[in-house]
């Protein structure tokens, strides 16, 4: 355990000899400086970088907690979510830095580099680390989920695209089968729907294999309603960014198509304004339309479905039915930038 061994550490190296400020408050105190370092580990399951903010001051005055500040460095690089923390972890480093150099008797330029390369070596390099290992995790999350859907869409295709396919050929058959007129009118609607549940299950297949139709064809939905005669806008604001989640993009996609319906079902010939506003960890998407004429009816199993897909992806969907406007609102998380920090 990582920990035990920094423990280890600390008391091990504290026996032999002090810390930067000749030893500190508990110099020789191995005992005391194990439970310190325990309460920073403590503190690191939780709250990485407050850990790390901890042990700077630690790694002054023991020579031993500069394994617990190399531990602590790792672990903030691998929790980093926010410009805040960022700041948190440079500030820390910094007055590290600056403290060595001031409390060191550095008397020649190489010496400064010495000090420099330390603190490289045991805060730089540990929270690089912890970058990197975060950003494989995350590759090789989003590299199962991929493969779990791929693995979906086969048995799909292999199983219920065969049961289908059979019940089409055998309605085929029957279409031109010497039937009573009564009997073919039934069997018509019967091969047609089967026809029409394989090329939908051949189009899920699909969209499993791509991902979704995902927000790169939300101009295609937008033209579509366009030639049908509705007024859409399409505002956009930010800078924007992949979505956490693969299927967050098929959600967006739904939440537009959704929106659009609605707003051509229920106020035909109103303005439709459509809003893509990327946030720093997240993309706010609205559809708003005036007069929606939906207070008295209830709410459609349409907006009850997109809201579990919404939720699945990791959002969140909220419908407002006001007296003038009606508004489709849905949060949608981002990937965080290549450093790990919400740009």
């Amino acid at each position: 355990m990582p920990g035990v061994g920094v423990l280890v550490a600390v008391v091990a190296i504290d026996w032999v000899g002090g810390g930067v400020l000749g030893g500190g408050v508990l110099s020789g105190g191995a005992p005391a400086w194990a439970a310190v370092a325990a309460f920073v580990l403590l503190v690191s399951s939780r709250e990485p970088v407050v850990a790390f903010l901890l042990a700077v001051p630690v790694a002054l005055a023991s020579a031993g907690s500069f394994a617990l500040l190399a531990c602590t460095a790792y672990r903030a690089g691998r929790r980093l979510g926010s410009r805040r923390d960022l700041a948190l972890v440079l500030g820390g480093t910094t007055a590290h830095l600056v403290a060595l150099l001031t409390l060191l008797p550095v008397t020649a330029p190489g010496e400064a580099w010495v000090v420099l390369a330390r603190v490289v070596a045991l805060v730089g390099v540990p929270v690089l680390a912890g970058r990197h290992v975060r950003r494989e995790r995350l590759l090789l999350a989003e590299r199962e989920r991929l493969g779990e859907r791929l693995r979906i869409a086969r048995d799909v295709h292999d199983s219920l695209g065969h049961l289908l396919g059979v019940v089409s050929v055998q309605a085929a058959a029957l279409e031109v089968a010497p039937l009573p007129p009564e009997q073919r009118v039934v069997v018509r609607d019967i091969a047609r729907a089967a026809r029409a549940a394989v090329d939908e299950l051949h189009t899920a297949v699909a969209a499993l294999r791509a991902g979704g139709p995902g927000l790169e064809r939300v101009d295609e939905v937008v033209a579509r309603f366009r030639r049908a005669g509705l007024a859409v806008t399409v505002e956009r604001s930010g800078a924007p960014r992949p979505l956490a989640r693969a299927a967050a993009g098929d959600a967006a996609h739904r939440v537009c198509q959704e929106g659009l319906t609605n707003a051509a079902k229920h106020a035909p010939g109103a303005p439709v304004t459509l809003t893509f506003d990327w946030q720093p960890d997240a993309l706010l998407l609205s559809v708003v339309n005036p007069g929606s004429g939906r207070r008295d009816a209830p709410p459609g199993t349409g907006l009850l479905g997109l809201s579990e897909r919404v939720e699945a992806a990791g959002g969140l969907l909220r419908v407002h039915d006001g007296p003038d406007v009606f508004r489709v609102v849905a949060v949608l998380p981002l990937v965080p930038d290549p450093l790990g920090v919400v740009a």
